[in-house]
């Protein structure tokens, strides 16, 4: 059943990530895509699912570049509603997703959250 599981939401994230793809949506200038944010977190999968009790080391590194990489307000915002979209169809536990960032020791500026309000990102003084 776990795997199953694993399989529906890896199916869900390269759906998502095909989107992204062929709409060319990328976040202007320098910065991550939609398309590499997907990737980087894929590893993250089964412990967002819950179907790992804890996040892998490469989940965690996968968390550490991303918030390296969201280092605008632009960038931010357009990486929440990405992950937003492929957390609503992966269907990622809430919960799980919320304490990702603090098991992997990063203060994740992007939620991982299918409900989030991406418009109320913070901005980070000084950027766009």
């Amino acid at each position: 059943m776990a795997s199953n599981k694993v399989m529906v939401g890896l199916w869900a994230f390269g759906s998502v990530l095909l989107f992204v793809i062929s709409s060319g949506n990328t976040v202007q200038g320098q910065g991550i895509t939609c398309a590499q944010a997907i990737t980087t977190l894929q590893p993250c999968l089964p412990f967002l699912l819950g179907t790992a009790s804890s996040p892998n080391p490469s989940c965690c590194s996968g968390v550490q570049t991303l918030n390296k990489e969201a280092n605008t307000t632009e960038i931010r915002r357009q990486l929440c509603q990405c992950i937003k979209t492929a957390a609503a169809s992966a269907g990622v536990n809430p919960g799980n997703a919320k304490q990702l960032p603090g098991l992997c020791n990063v203060n994740l500026p992007v939620p991982i959250d299918p409900s989030v309000d991406c418009s109320k990102i913070p901005a980070i003084l000084g950027t766009a």
